[in-house]
């Protein structure tokens, strides 16, 4: 009997989350310590903002935005990173898979003077969902993104999905 409630709740549990939005899986996961940019906007040619990757090499190396720098999440380093940044009052886009780990990243930079800091809504998936281009590590473009995990791999609607 506790298996199969156990087996019952698992299949609910499973069934909720894949039936989140994007807001209320971003709303589970991050607590707004920075605020979001929407791909649309980051796209406008107006919009003139230095791009930061929060993923690890690997993703990275798959595919990122045009121009993006590599920051990584798990072995970012603020005093590299802030080497590379010109004025505490650029705009800085931080963007991960779907925007969870670039949310810590950018609040890192906020709390080091960055006042122009912002987490890219949806992050590369979104992007790739809005039908915006991605290159790869040689500048051309490509379909193929890094989905950082089976869990995650749900929210990319486009491109090619790759794990490693």
């Amino acid at each position: 009997m506790r298996l199969l409630f156990f087996i019952l709740l698992s299949c609910f549990t499973f069934q909720a989350n894949a039936q989140k939005t994007l807001d209320e899986l971003l709303n589970q996961y991050n607590t707004n310590r920075a605020p979001y940019i929407s791909v649309q906007e980051l796209a406008m040619p107006k919009t003139d903002a230095i791009i930061l990757d929060a993923r690890e090499k690997e993703e990275y190396d798959v595919s990122h935005l045009k121009d993006a720098i590599f920051v990584g999440y798990i072995n970012f380093n603020l005093e590299q990173t802030t080497l590379q940044l010109q004025a505490k009052q650029q705009t800085i886009v931080v963007y991960c898979s779907l925007g969870i780990r670039s949310e810590t990243v950018a609040d890192k930079l906020k709390k080091a003077g960055y006042t122009n800091v912002y987490n890219l809504y949806g992050g590369v998936f979104e992007w790739k969902n809005k039908g915006f281009p991605i290159v790869d590590s040689d500048g051309k473009e490509t379909e193929n993104i890094h989905v950082f995990s089976e869990a995650w791999e749900k929210w990319l609607l486009k491109g090619t999905k790759v794990y490693d």
